[in-house]
């Protein structure tokens, strides 16, 4: 007898209804003989209400009450999928992350996952009892609830599927599987059946909003399968949706897979920095100790002992990104910031790259072709990534996905 786990998301559990619909998918897997735990998530919009209750009462709230409140939706929808399936004729009962446990960094609010003990699943399971588990939640050293960030569900779910040793992680979310592209972009965007786990990661992490980078990270180093697939097919059918699995259980051998993309990028230039070692490493300490992610990044040739560095973070952290490098100028010793906060960045990812020649040429070539502008490349083993003007994001992509062919399997 295997074991699943099934993930659930927001918009997947938002009414009873849903939570019904939700409920068929695991009955499915349950009838067909599978010991199944169900991770879900809170009702879409209840966490973001609740955050906006801690955040109305104290601006500068305790992150251990914040957490103790922001858990509370996950609490809520686990009982309720929990009722549902008893009400179906699935023995089951619900799971908040403290009594599992699940144990946890006391990161509050940002937590990690450090160790889950399944022994009193696994029991239960032996029983005929089936699992619904409170997902983005766990229990920190201190033994306060701990949260893990938002997304965090995911998470929940692959870590789970490790420690129970489950067969595979299903995710169930609104759409059907993981596509070439956004549909809403590009039409002929088509569905991919299988998909590596490192490609997944690069997605992910270059914009595709499927799957929450951290559980990708997580189901690559632990070999969970995850299996993306949609609430909102009739139970009965059971649809295929994408798999996301080791590079050697993917059949496509095409060079690109897939084409992600970011609008929100800002791009800051500081112009006339000293050309001298150590620069670099004043400039990136001052803004890792604001707490903001840097990604690209480009050094012009030095003229008379100077030189420009351009690096791209984050539209919503422009604002702290400035404020820590003037506070920095002394030492770093620019002389001028330059901002641009209208960019994108789209990102070609396939691991076929390794063993085919001439990818970039395709691509630079076909962006050329349409006058689309390219003001910084960054490239891995797996993807390479372009900043360009926001307002030829679509034509860029469109135009990406058309030259590398992915409309066709």
């Amino acid at each position: 007898m295997s074991r699943l786990v099934l993930k659930f998301g927001g918009t997947s559990v938002a009414t009873p209804d849903r939570i019904r619909q939700a409920a068929l998918h695991v009955k499915r897997e349950v009838d067909a003989g599978h010991q199944v735990a169900v991770v879900v998530s809170a009702m879409a919009g209840e966490t973001n209400k609740l955050v906006d209750y801690v955040r109305g009462i104290s601006p500068l709230y305790d992150a251990r009450e914040y957490d103790a409140v922001v858990a509370a939706g996950e609490q809520v929808t686990s009982g309720l999928m929990a009722l549902t399936l008893q009400e179906l004729g699935v023995p089951a009962r619900s799971w908040q992350g403290w009594q599992i446990p699940i144990r946890t960094t006391g990161a509050h609010g940002v937590a990690r996952i450090e160790s889950i003990d399944s022994a009193n699943l696994l029991k239960k399971f032996d029983e005929g009892l089936h699992a619904v588990v409170s997902g983005f939640q766990g229990i920190g050293p201190d033994n306060r609830i701990s949260t893990l960030g938002r997304g965090g569900s995911d998470t929940s779910a692959v870590a789970v599927a490790a420690a129970i040793g489950a067969e595979r992680c299903d995710i169930y979310t609104d759409v059907d599987g993981v596509y070439t592209t956004d549909p809403r972009i590009e039409p002929a965007a088509r569905k991919i059946e299988r998909i590596s786990f490192e490609e997944m990661l690069e997605m992910a992490s270059l914009g595709a909003k499927v799957l929450q980078t951290r559980s990708v990270e997580l189901a690559m180093r632990n070999k969970v399968r995850l299996h993306v697939r949609s609430t909102f097919e009739p139970a009965d059918a059971a649809t295929p949706g994408t798999l996301v699995c080791a590079e050697e259980e993917v059949m496509e051998n095409k060079p690109v897979t897939g084409v992600a993309f970011s609008r929100d990028e800002a791009k800051l230039t500081l112009h006339g920095i000293p050309d001298k070692p150590g620069v670099a490493a004043a400039i990136f300490a001052a803004i890792a100790d604001a707490g903001v992610n840097v990604d690209m990044i480009v050094q012009d040739v030095s003229a008379q002992g100077r030189t420009d560095m351009t690096f791209t973070v984050g539209l919503v952290e422009v604002d702290r990104a400035l404020a820590a490098l003037q506070k920095a100028r002394p030492l770093i010793d620019y002389q001028e910031i330059l901002t641009d906060r209208e960019v994108a960045k789209v990102s070609i990812v396939g691991v076929g790259m390794r063993s085919h020649a001439g990818v970039a040429k395709t691509m630079f070539a076909a962006l050329a072709k349409e006058g689309v502008n390219i003001q910084v490349v960054t490239t891995s083993e797996i993807k390479i990534s372009v900043l360009i003007d926001r307002k030829y994001l679509e034509l860029a992509v469109r135009t990406l996905h058309k030259a590398f062919n992915l409309e066709s399997a």
